[in-house]
Formats: C-alpha cells, sequence, structure tokens
C-alpha cells in the first residue's frame, strides 16, 4: 500500500464545487440523458456509419446521430465551426443553463474556461484536405486555420458566451477532459478564478484519423458483436471504441454557488497528475505512477484510501491497459483493509478520447449525488486479478461518501479526480 495520506493533508484552501453538468454523449444529451442513459445500460455502440469503416481492421463506433448544433448557434455561426467547437459549446451552453448562473450579474473577468480535446479539430482538417486534393484551394474552407489550433474550443466557447477569464484549451491525449477539470479546480481553490467552465471535447469520426487508431491495434475488433465489443476488465477484452462527444461542467467557489442558492452536486476535493515516461502506446506495467495519481489527490483531500467508496476506472477495455490499471488499484487499496466499488462505463458510451474523462467525472458527480453507482458493461467473464469490488449488472443503490475518476492517456500520461458527496462535507 502507498503512503496514508492523512497526515500530508494540505493546509486549508478555498473549497471547489459542482454546479452545473453538460454533456453530448451517444447514450443521451445534458444532465439527464446522460443519467438515464446511464441507467438505462443499452450500449450505443454500432456499425460505424460517418463513413465506410470497410478498410480498417475496426469498425465500430459510438457515435451521436440526434445532435443539433442549430439547437445552440445560429446558423452562420454554426457553418462558420467546426463539430468539435460545436460540441464544446453546446456542452457549455447546457452546463452554463443547469447551474442557473446569470452572467450578467457577475464579473465576466472572473469567469475561466479550460477545455480538453486529444484531437482537436483534426477530424474538420482532414475534411478539409481531401477538398483539397479534390479541387485545390479555392475548396478549403477559409476557416480552416482558425478551427485546427489547441486552443479552438476554448476560445470559441469564450467568444460565444464573452467570457474573459483565462482561456486555456489542453491536448493531454485521454486524460484532456479530467486535466481541464483538475487544473480549474486548482485556479480557485488558489484565488485565480471564481467560477470555471471546465471539461473536454472530442469529433475524432474521420477516416484517417479513426485508421490511425486503427492501425495502431488500439480498438475492439468484435465487428459483428457491436454492442458487447468493449469489454472493461473483462478477460476476453480486445480493445476500445471510438467515440465522439463532450461535457463540460461548471465549478464554482464553495460560498459564491452558496451565495446565489446554487444547486450543487458534489465537491471537489483532490487532483493529481503524473506521467509513467515509459511509452508512448503502453501503460507502465507496474501501475506505480497510476497509483501516484491516485494518491496525490487522496493527499490534497486528506482523505485516507479507506474512505474511498467507489472507483470510476479508466477502464477503455484495451489488454494493456486495464490490467496496468487494476495493478495501480491494488497498490493503493489492496493493504488499507477496505476494497471500494469499481466500474468502468466505456461499454456503453464508448471512448471519445479526451472528453470521456470529463463525461466520467459528471457521472461520478451525479453517482454520489443520487446513490447509484453504474455496472461495468459486457463484464462476462472477470479479469482475475481485480482487488476491487466489482459492481453487478444493473447498477447498485450504495450511498458512498468519496470517489476516484481516473482517466489515463498515450504519452503515460496519468489523471485522477477525488470528488465528496455534499452532506459529508
Amino acid at each position: 500500500m502507498l503512503d496514508d495520506p492523512i497526515g500530508d493533508a494540505a493546509p486549508t484552501h478555498r473549497r471547489v464545487v459542482v454546479t452545473g453538468i453538460g454533456a453530448i454523449t451517444p447514450i443521451g444529451s445534458g444532465r439527464e440523458g446522460l443519467w438515464t442513459g446511464l441507467q438505462l445500460g443499452k450500449s450505443a455502440v454500432r456499425r460505424l456509419t460517418r463513413f465506410d469503416p470497410t478498410p480498417f481492421r475496426s469498425q465500430l463506433a459510438a457515435e451521436i446521430c440526434d445532435f443539433d448544433p442549430l439547437d445552440y448557434l445560429d446558423a452562420r455561426r454554426a457553418r462558420r465551426l467546426d463539430r468539435f467547437s460545436h460540441l464544446a459549446i453546446a456542452a457549455s451552453r447546457q452546463a452554463l443553463d443547469d447551474s442557473q448562473l446569470d452572467l450578467t450579474q457577475i464579473d465576466r473577468q472572473q469567469v475561466a474556461i479550460y477545455l480538453g480535446s486529444a484531437l482537436g479539430g483534426i477530424a474538420f482538417a482532414e475534411e478539409q484536405h481531401r477538398h483539397y486534393l479534390t479541387d485545390g484551394m479555392r475548396a478549403v474552407e477559409s476557416t480552416l486555420a482558425l478551427s485546427v489550433f489547441g486552443g479552438a474550443g476554448a476560445s470559441n466557447v469564450a467568444i460565444d458566451l464573452g467570457l474573459q477569464g483565462p482561456t486555456v484549451g489542453n491536448a493531454n491525449s485521454c486524460a484532456s477532459g479530467a486535466i481541464a477539470i483538475g487544473e480549474a479546480f486548482h485556479l480557485i481553490r488558489h484565488g485565480d478564478a471564481e467560477v470555471v467552465l471546465a471539461g473536454g471535447a472530442e469529433a475524432p469520426l474521420a477516416p484517417l484519423t479513426f485508421g490511425a487508431f486503427a492501425l495502431i491495434k488500439a480498438m475492439s475488433t468484435r465487428n459483428e458483436d457491436a454492442a458487447r465489443a468493449c469489454r472493461p476488465f473483462d478477460c476476453a477484452r480486445d480493445g476500445f471504441v471510438m467515440a465522439e462527444g463532450a461535457a463540460m461542467l461548471l465549478l464554482e467557489e464553495r460560498q459564491h454557488a452558496l451565495h446565489r442558492g446554487a444547486h450543487v452536486y458534489a465537491e471537489l476535493l483532490g487532483y493529481g497528475t503524473t506521467n509513467d515516461a515509459y511509452h508512448m502506446t503502453a501503460p507502465l506495467p507496474s501501475g506505480a505512477q497510476a497509483a501516484r495519481a491516485m494518491t496525490l489527490a487522496l493527499c490534497e483531500a486528506g482523505i485516507a484510501p479507506n474512505n474511498v467508496g467507489y472507483v470510476n476506472a479508466h477502464a477503455t477495455g484495451t489488454p494493456l491497459g486495464d490490467a496496468a490499471e487494476l495493478t495501480a488499484l491494488d497498490l493503493v487499496f489492496a493493504n488499507c483493509g477496505h476494497r471500494p466499488w469499481l466500474s468502468g462505463t466505456k461499454g456503453l458510451h464508448g471512448h471519445a478520447l479526451g472528453a470521456t474523462g470529463a463525461w466520467e467525472i459528471a457521472l461520478t458527480a451525479l453517482a454520489l449525488e443520487r446513490g447509484w453507482l453504474p455496472p461495468t458493461t459486457n463484464l462476462d467473464n472477470p479479469d482475475e486479478a481485480l482487488c476491487a469490488r466489482l459492481i453487478p449488472t444493473g447498477g447498485i443503490h450504495q450511498q458512498v461518501d468519496y470517489a476516484l475518476s481516473n482517466a489515463f492517456g498515450f504519452g503515460g500520461i496519468n489523471a485522477s479526480l477525488l470528488l465528496a458527496r455534499v452532506s459529508v462535507r
């Protein structure tokens, strides 16, 4: 077991709470759409329809078929933005509406935007490259250069909402959304902002982009059994299933939220991020740095491992990734006399790369508030190395006080956030 963090607890800082949730996902949109889709337990994974996937060994994805940017943007602005920015703005508007924060009543210079995305506008760039090859530069959208830089999504959210605080886009692979939320948490905790819109957006479903992941054999090839293809922690797991979407959370300094009578879903208590410094695609087999990310989050919160009731795992369904995460969990929890409930939800909604960590932090906040923990989908034959209590099919009604949400990515990037149920703080 890693060192008990209680003795090293950080001094008192400003407290940070979640007061708004926006989500565009394959299993449902908005706070309640995400939650309902989670409880229904019906996988959104299907054969790709956005383009013909026949040339690829992996032919599955979790697409969003009912998203219309005109529900959030006027037609002229929608035409000038790509799907990545559409999704980022839509989820941000949802989170703001859900929070009932009136922007006319606060200093917009004190509202920040932290947005993570592994690939940003790359799918739009791929589309424009096809136009260029066919018809030359006259066929390329004039907005291309404004769509593909790393901060495009965050900048477009700032312009759309008129927010003038720090605006940061990160590209830390599949940990991007979680890192955006963690860094936003620190921004408020350290007194540099009162309110932050934070999360992730991803629109990666384009042939070359998709094919690049198929080429490195990272994705499931269970093409004839789409809904059961993604199998986190199952002995028959063979890779992840790519998805698209976005999630943004409205984070507030606690007194700021209470003063205006905001509804609080959960409190953020700790955040840790590390790097394996080992390999671009394979995780460190010992799990030591993933475990250290979890322990850093616990240390910052001043919470011992035996107080954690639930872990929302990164759990993509890759053979190496899931094994390393199980080893990391064992380092944190195996010898503390307590094994938390554990699940990974990507079998339902797929893996939207940088956006998924934000989806999963949102659903972890809702699970804490509502006392229901989601199951791991398609878990027929659990990996014998599991160190935690697996949540059975159908989920469980269980009130827990503290939960960890993990997100790990290419390049050995690890992130973990600790959340608390509101009534225990």
